[in-house]
């Protein structure tokens, strides 16, 4: 009798399962993969979770500028919501993140119905041994509501989706450092909070046909810590790969060609500036992964190819799990040491095509017509007749601005929109009490130049940077950034000028590329003859000048501003940069 009560329990349990998967079924489901759900349909399916299952929390991390909530989901085998229960209980931390392009919703339809699945079936829950997982189904809520049939010309549905930017107009993806969005803002608060082990970014690309639904980017070359990026490489790279394959489903290194729209021109590899994703965690000592489905797949293929990547990351990591927490500890001991700085710090790479491999390509057959309408080259892909080339790959990007680090920033008190932005990453500063008169490194600008079209809400800057050492006095309640913390990367990239995506680049700086203070003509006149004869010399200087600068010849203000820059009267903090960089221990011991 006690068998077949056992057996009829087991019975009514796999029928209740069963209809438990019924009830949680997605609407990208019940659409037959055709269709994507809108905001407010995606958090009543969040709740829901919540509801069906104590593994699953609906929480939020912050509101967006049109009013609406930016939804977390945290999947945890206790049902744990804390981060510091998470990292007692040892589990890593994966945070995977959809719709930051929302146009591109592939990842969120993926993702809820993996957490669906890993709640309903038996097989899946081990996913949860060892990790616990951060879930951002829709990043970009409020573009996502820019919602209809013709937000991406070049992809294969849904039906409908959301826009690519922000109500702001801001592209997400660009505004890791810079961080203007409110909502990129709201997300560095929420991964300083929980500094995920591993992140997973989930897109749709553009760009030419091939035959891989799914291609993909990880930080192997050279932006991140040695033992990580070999522990990318080696291991979760070569793992996604085969699985994929054994899925049917290959995929390929995200794809950028040396020629746009020409796969045989050759493929460029290169590494994620800290502004992307996968840049930004990169430069924070933890990898990801970027998804990027191939826009041409339909819609069901694209969803199926995400969802078997995100399964086969949480599968690795948590066989991974002791050895990469190790790793991750081990690449912020290292930041925060000395080795780190004693060698040159590159703030940004460049393609480079020095050297090649042959690699396999699985593409289509296309031709190259000149338009009759347009005159340009016209791109035919002919999806009916798969191919494989032999095609060399560029696969290693050059480092480029190479910096020698200090031990320390000091930052002058009234920047208060950098020093919040900065704690914005995650990083640590101390307040200097009293004034301090300091030889500091520091840069001086020249050759200021703005670039003329708007970029992402910015007019970004390039200009010539010159160090030198000078005195320099810092008022009371300046900041103190010491480079011996786990963000060292991040402070270099957001501090040092030449880095792309620094604070200088980013325009936060340009008022001291502006003069204030001027003098009228016939003030100069007199003055820059009296200073000819108590120094001879610069009239030599100055001629040679003019006899080799025919703009400058011919203009007279910048012939008396050339000596007003040499007057006691210039503004000496016209062009110089307000940080000061010490980099000696002997100053840093002044301040302690």
């Amino acid at each position: 009798m006690r068998i077949v009560f056992s057996t009829f329990i087991f019975i009514l349990l796999g029928f209740s399962m069963s209809a438990q998967e019924k009830s949680l079924e997605t609407y990208y489901e019940k659409a037959g993969g055709l269709r994507t759900p809108r905001y407010d349909e995606t958090i009543g399916y969040c709740k829901k979770l919540d509801a069906a299952s104590p593994l699953i929390t609906y929480t939020t991390f912050g509101i967006s500028p049109q009013g609406r909530a930016l939804p977390l989901l945290i999947a945890d085998s206790k049902g744990r919501t804390d981060v510091t229960a998470i990292r007692n209980s040892g589990n890593l931390v994966l945070m995977v993140q959809a719709c930051i392009h929302a146009g591109e919703p592939d990842g969120k339809d993926a993702g809820l119905m993996l957490l669906r699945d890993i709640v309903t079936k038996k097989e899946f829950r081990p996913l949860l041994d060892h990790v616990s997982i951060l879930f951002i189904p829709i990043f970009n809520v409020d573009g996502h509501e820019r919602f209809g049939p013709y937000n991406r010309i070049n992809q294969d549905g849904p039906e409908e989706m959301g826009w690519r930017t922000t109500a702001q107009n801001l592209n997400l993806i660009r505004d890791y450092l810079k961080a203007d969005a409110p909502e990129m803002q709201a997300w560095l608060k929420l991964f300083n909070h929980w500094l995920p082990d591993f992140l997973v970014d989930c897109h749709v690309t553009d760009g030419a046909d091939y035959q891989y639904v799914i291609t993909y980017a990880l930080e192997t070359h050279g932006n991140m810590e040695k033992k990580l990026s070999d522990w990318t490489s080696t291991i979760l790279e070569s793992y996604l790969v085969a699985g994929m394959e054994k899925s049917a489903m290959p995929v390929f290194p995200y794809v950028e060609f040396r020629e746009w729209h020409d796969p045989r021109s050759g493929l460029v590899i290169n590494a994620a500036p800290p502004m992307l994703s996968q840049g930004y965690c990169a430069v924070q000592n933890r990898p990801a992964l970027l998804i990027e489905s191939h826009m041409l797949k339909p819609y069901k293929q694209r969803v199926e190819g995400t969802y078997e990547m995100l399964r086969l990351v949480l599968q690795k990591m948590n066989d991974e799990a002791d050895n990469l927490k190790k790793l991750i500890a081990s690449a912020d001991t290292f930041t925060k040491g000395e080795e780190f700085r004693k060698v040159q710090f590159p703030l940004s790479y460049s393609e480079s095509f020095a050297d090649s491999v042959m690699i396999d390509f699985r593409g289509v057959e296309y031709t190259v017509d000149t338009s009759d309408l347009t005159g340009g080259l016209w791109f035919k892909y002919d999806k009916s007749k798969p191919v494989a080339w032999r095609i060399p790959m560029f696969p290693n990007p050059r480092p480029e601005a190479l910096v020698n680090l200090p031990e320390a920033y000091i930052i002058p008190p009234q920047y208060t929109e950098i020093i919040s932005r900065l704690k914005l990453h995650g990083v640590e500063m101390r307040e200097i009490k009293e004034e301090q008169t300091l030889d500091v490194s520091t840069y001086r600008f020249s050759n200021a130049r703005w670039q003329q079209r708007s970029y992402e809400g910015r007019h970004k800057l390039q200009c010539t940077v010159n160090e030198s050492v000078e005195r320099r006095t810092f008022p009371a309640g300046s900041m103190l950034i010491s480079m011996n913390q786990r963000t060292a990367r991040v402070i270099a990239h957001l501090l040092e000028p030449l880095s792309p995506d620094s604070f200088v680049s980013w325009g936060f700086f340009d008022a001291v590329f502006e003069q204030k203070e001027y003098f009228e003509t016939y003030v100069m006149e007199p003055e820059a003859r009296k200073m000819i004869r108590e120094n001879p010399a610069l009239k030599e200087e100055f001629e040679k000048l003019k006899a080799s600068d025919k703009a400058f010849a011919a203009d007279q203000y910048a012939q008396l501003m050339w000596f007003y820059n040499k007057t006691p009267w210039s503004d000496h903090q016209f062009n110089l940069y307000p940080v000061g960089r010490i980099m000696d221990r002997v100053t840093m011991e002044k301040l302690r």
